[in-house]
């Protein structure tokens, strides 16, 4: 090559590397800028936390994305450090002290959703995930009714009938030697409840073969949220059976007839369709798209978050003797003063062990696990007389971590109901216990969710015995932020049976 060749290449690599630097400069010194701002002159920066956490928001993602969903362990030793508050991202706010919750999640005043929170589960337009406080109380107000305590009391029906054929299912097992798969048995239990109450169709999930089949309908808001977002022919070609079922049933014209139809009585739609047609809302909050969005994330709420409490509660009893025979005494002595033995939900609520138990199973199995941010709009928060928290600011709290917190629940990864036995643990509970949330925005299927627990819990501790020899101690412990609460336990949560004399 001539020296004049030489020196061309050269001047053109000098020339390339120069440009690149003119391109590159620009970004570096933006997001030098950015960080520097972020770091010393954000309103936020006052606020103790990691410095890469305050920088960018890459730091979360490296812990929730890269780790799996390990940001709100992250977030728990960041407490450890730095105090009870402290700055999670460049936006956003942690505090973990039980005092404040009340305050948080309260009525006063309005409080919005976290947009870039709820919009990661790509369904826009859904009631849950609604960021503006009075668009959300629009939203809701139409379904406030249909999950009401007096609504959900006289459907006790269509529960009965599912915990009746559940337990017809489990009965199949019972001294046989094989082995049931109690997660799958409560998850066909709680899908076909779910969506014969919000839709009034069954999928009879309970008829199925879900001993042999580990897979299952979608399981969080988050899945079922997806199915708005991803093309639902490719999902109906790539999904499981079940929930390809899923799908299908929401693409035919089921749906479309559902809400053009009058329900059978005007006074008392039987399916959210109804309710959300037959409202005040304006047309544009009407559409099959927005109706479809709450239809999913309203019914996958209610399967997944049950679900989980129930096997969980399964679990714990039938693994302590003392636990499960105190239960089968006191649902034996109702039941002696009940004709026919026959109880009703108005007599488990009333019985004291039975209510521990489930609030036990609840306090390690809220229905979602990660952090629920609120913006107080229009108002500064202040907390501890000492941090003033400028208005717009998202703010968070973790109720399984104050579930968790030692100097509220003593050894609180121990099964122990009798924890809930006194009344000052009762009435402390009324700040410190949260499963459902607190506030405007507390959990629709509350009561739904009651009641389920109550009749599906006692009927199995009257009707059976688990043996869940070889299931690990810690199959239910928290081990990731999944939304709801991704645990240790990956296998199936299977058990011997037999039948017992209640």
């Amino acid at each position: 090559m001539s020296k004049q060749g030489s020196a061309d290449k050269l001047a053109s690599r000098g020339y390339n590397v120069g440009h690149l630097l003119a391109l590159v400069a620009p970004v570096i010194i933006y997001l030098a800028t950015l960080a520097f701002y972020r770091l010393f002159l954000h309103p936020l920066a006052r606020f103790p936390g990691p410095k890469l956490a305050a920088a960018s928001r890459w730091y979360e993602a490296y812990y929730d994305v890269v780790q799996n969903g390990q940001y709100a362990f992250q977030i728990k030793e960041m407490h450890k450090k730095y105090g009870p508050i402290v700055r999670i991202s460049p936006y956003e706010l942690h505090i973990n002290d039980a005092v404040f919750f009340e305050k948080l999640y309260g009525y006063d005043g309005p409080w919005d959703k976290y947009a870039w929170a709820v919009d990661a589960h790509s369904a826009p337009g859904a009631m849950i995930f609604t960021p503006s406080h009075d668009l959300h109380r629009a939203r809701r107000q139409p379904l406030n009714a249909f999950f009401s305590k007096a609504r959900v009391t006289k459907r006790l029906d269509l529960v009965e009938r599912k915990v009746t054929r559940l337990c017809e299912r489990i009965a199949e097992f019972a001294g046989t030697g094989r082995v049931l798969d109690v997660d799958a048995a409560i998850s066909a239990f709680q899908h076909d409840v779910s969506t014969d109450y919000v839709l009034g169709k069954d999928h009879q999930y309970l008829e199925g073969d879900f001993a042999a089949s580990k897979s299952r309908p979608p399981q969080n808001t988050r899945n079922s949220s997806a199915l708005v977002a991803l093309p639902q022919k490719f999902l109906i070609k790539k999904a499981d059976e079940k929930t390809a079922k899923f799908i299908k049933y929401i693409r035919t014209q089921r749906l479309m007839q559902i809400a053009t139809s009058s329900a059978p009585d005007d006074t008392e739609p039987q399916t959210i369709v109804h309710e959300i047609i037959n409202s005040s809302l304006p047309p544009e909050e009407k559409t099959m798209k927005r109706v479809f969005t709450d239809v999913a994330t309203v019914t996958g709420a209610g399967f997944e978050t049950t679900a989980s409490v129930l096997r969980l509660i399964i679990y714990y009893v039938s693994s302590d003797a003392a636990i499960l025979q105190r239960l089968r005494d006191e649902l034996a002595q109702a039941a002696a003063s009940e004709p026919g033995g026959d109880l009703a939900l108005r007599t488990y609520e009333q019985l004291p062990f039975l209510t521990a138990v489930l609030m036990e199973g609840l306090q390690l199995s809220p229905g979602i696990g990660g952090r629920s941010p609120r913006i107080a709009p229009d108002r500064e928060l202040v907390y501890n007389d000492k941090w003033r928290i400028p208005a717009g600011t998202p703010v968070g709290m973790t109720v399984l971590m104050m579930h968790l917190d030692e100097t509220l629940y003593p050894d609180p990864y121990r099964f122990s109901p009798e924890r809930w036995m006194h009344p000052d643990a009762r009435k402390k509970a009324e700040k410190t216990f949260a499963p459902f949330s607190r506030g405007s925005r507390m959990c629709l299927g509350m009561h739904l969710a009651w009641a389920e627990l109550y009749l599906v819990v006692s009927a199995l501790v009257r009707k059976f015995n688990f043996d869940f020899t070889g299931v690990e101690a810690d199959h239910f412990e928290w081990a990731s932020d999944q939304f709801t609460i991704g645990i240790k336990g990956k296998s199936e949560l299977g058990a011997l049976v037999t039948s017992c004399v209640a």
